[in-house]
């Protein structure tokens, strides 16, 4: 699209990656001894290493640009404000606290940016509201120096389809070889985490063959509980948060301030808060007023005291139900175990981690697979500094719960949901280790998972050994019915011939063995009988044990997602029970 994929070279030396004759020669002089050395360890039977790939011309064809689209059936933009939602750099006031979806709150301008960085080409929108009659469509990129949005095309077309949602268009350098993979990937988490959503991925080549189509289904159509916002929590916050909260509240007095700009601080404890703040503050006075020592001095009292934790009612966690749903629709492991743990605090602000583990499953490696995932969003890089990772490799006993850390397929989902996501680095890709309280609640919630899958998985071992005890006894059944019956059949010709030395119910079997009514086979049979009932009283009584009941199975019919049939959802974090009216 650029013009840089099939321009012949005028001037090879030009480019830094040509190779003189002498440079060539040496080189391939290298790779025929390589390739001598491995001919003569093969024939002599020796594993020898592979030569390395000579690094390829780098330059004609290096440079791929992709046009990548992303479509969805959401809400829409209004018409006016799509320029300044993608073409201007915000800042937030963060009066509030909430927990949402995302790292930066600037990615469709990072898309834009980089766009303009490696291919200088704008970005373009299409989006439409619900009920609208038209389409707006925009071309556009950023004006970096100030901060402006630059539009090249912004236009009403129309909607006859009445669609509604988002359409962003860009043109980007990248490489799709080398990262396809963690795309992928990426598209398999966000399809765990979110299963009451359809995701659809095509990747268009220039040759057919290359081209890609993946279809990550929709399971449910419960979604979480929409995040609320939140007032600070007085321990989390620092001096110039303070400043801006007093500058931008409506409240008069102190008292006030503090009853109503944070959360947990009632009327009896606010004032004893200023009473302790010394005698310059009283209740009644200016919050206004208030000098910049006088600010210190409140922040450092609510970096001393104490409080009450917040609750985690703010949060939207995905929940049991939808994560358990993911795992089985994307992995379709053996089993699966899934925790979602109380609300608990770090620093002033609420989290929640929620946690399930697999065993087995669909393009599966053996091992541990980790599964990471903040705000519902997966991360992807810095996986081994995270704490999920460092927990779940150095401080859970697997063989404990009867799991082999090396060679089961074992998948480990932590989710955590919080109004501030400690994350380390500039990526935002990982959560550190340092935080005690995430770090024991990730611990505490995966080894709740492996206690649930230990139950099922040593009830696996017992049906296993039943299957192998029943096995055994039915290897033998033909010697040993051979061995019986032939004892049978010389005591019968014995008690035939001379005197009757058996009577009752022993003279009867003789009898009948004689008759040929008790055969062989008949023996065979009796015998495979009595092993199979055998079999089925044990696991009776297994099952018995373990609360299940020999009552008759009845079908149930799941309705589809797509019914149009009124009902009313019963939920909890567990499962959702569906009244049709």
């Amino acid at each position: 699209m650029i013009g840089l994929v099939d321009r012949e070279r005028v001037d090879e030396e030009l480019y830094d990656d040509y190779e003189t004759a002498k440079a060539r020669e040496k080189r391939l002089v290298k790779e025929a001894r390589a390739q001598e050395i491995l001919a003569k360890n093969a024939s002599l039977g020796k594993k020898g290493r592979e030569p390395a790939v000579s690094k390829g011309m780098k330059g004609r064809g290096e440079a791929s640009f992709y046009r990548v689209t992303c479509k969805d059936n959401g809400r829409g933009m209004p018409h006016d404000d799509i320029p300044n939602m993608f073409g201007r750099v915000l800042s937030g006031t963060k009066y509030g606290l909430k927990q949402t979806r995302g790292k930066f709150g600037l990615g469709a301008k990072m898309a834009l940016i980089w766009s303009k960085m490696s291919t200088g080409l704008p970005i373009e929108i299409s989006s439409s509201m619900k009920g609208q009659n038209y389409t707006s469509f925009c071309r556009l990129d950023i004006d970096i120096n100030r901060n402006i949005p630059h539009i090249h095309v912004q236009e009403k077309r129309d909607n006859k389809d009445l669609w509604h949602g988002a359409e962003i268009q860009v043109v980007i350098e990248g490489n799709w070889t080398t990262y396809r993979s963690k795309i992928l990937h990426y598209m398999r988490q966000m399809a765990v985490i979110t299963p009451y959503a359809q995701f659809l991925f095509k990747f268009v080549s220039d040759t057919p063959d290359k081209n890609i189509a993946i279809r990550f289904s929709r399971r449910t159509d419960v979604m979480p509980p929409v995040p609320q916002e939140t007032k600070h929590h007085p321990s989390a916050v620092d001096l110039l948060l303070i400043k801006r909260l007093i500058a931008e509240t409506a409240k008069q007095s102190l008292l006030q301030f503090l009853q109503h700009e944070f959360v947990n601080l009632g009327k009896s404890y606010a004032e004893r808060l200023i009473g302790e703040m010394g005698p310059e503050f009283f209740p009644k006075m200016s919050v206004k007023s208030l000098t910049s020592q006088q600010i210190v001095r409140i922040h450092q009292l609510f970096r001393q005291a104490k409080f009450d934790d917040p609750s985690g009612d703010c949060l939207s966690p995905a929940g049991e139900y939808n994560l358990r749903l993911g795992i089985i629709k994307e992995l379709h492991p053996d089993m699966v175990a899934t925790y979602s743990g109380s609300a608990q605090v770090f620093e002033g602000h609420p989290f929640i981690v929620e946690a399930g583990v697999s065993i087995g499953g669909k393009d599966v490696k053996q091992g541990l697979n980790i599964f990471r995932f903040a705000n519902r969003i997966p991360l992807l890089f810095e996986q081994g500094a995270d704490v999920v990772t460092r927990t779940a490799l150095k401080r859970i006993n697997w063989s404990s719960y009867k799991i082999n850390q090396t060679q089961d397929k074992i998948g480990v989902f932590v989710s955590i949901v919080s109004t501030k996501i400690p994350f380390k680095g500039t990526g935002k890709e990982y959560i550190g280790d340092d935080i005690s309280e995430i770090a024991s609640a990730v611990k505490s919630a995966i080894q709740q998972c492996c206690i649930q899958l230990k139950s099922k998985i040593v009830k696996k071992i017992q049906a296993r050994e039943q299957q192998e005890r029943k096995r055994n006894l039915s290897r033998y059944i033909p010697d040993a019915t051979n061995a019986v019956y032939n004892v049978l059949k010389e005591m019968a010709h014995v008690h035939a011939s001379k005197k009757k030395r058996h009577d009752g119910e022993n003279a009867e079997i003789l009898s009948k063995v004689s008759a040929r009514v008790i055969t062989n086979e008949t023996l065979r049979d009796k015998l495979a009988q009595h092993v199979e009932q055998v079999d089925h009283e044990m696991a009776m009584e297994y099952a018995t044990q373990s609360g299940a009941s020999a009552e008759s199975k009845e079908e149930i019919y799941i309705q589809s997602l797509d019914a149009t049939d009124n009902f009313t959802d019963f939920k909890s974090p567990l499962f959702v029970f569906r009244l049709v009216h």
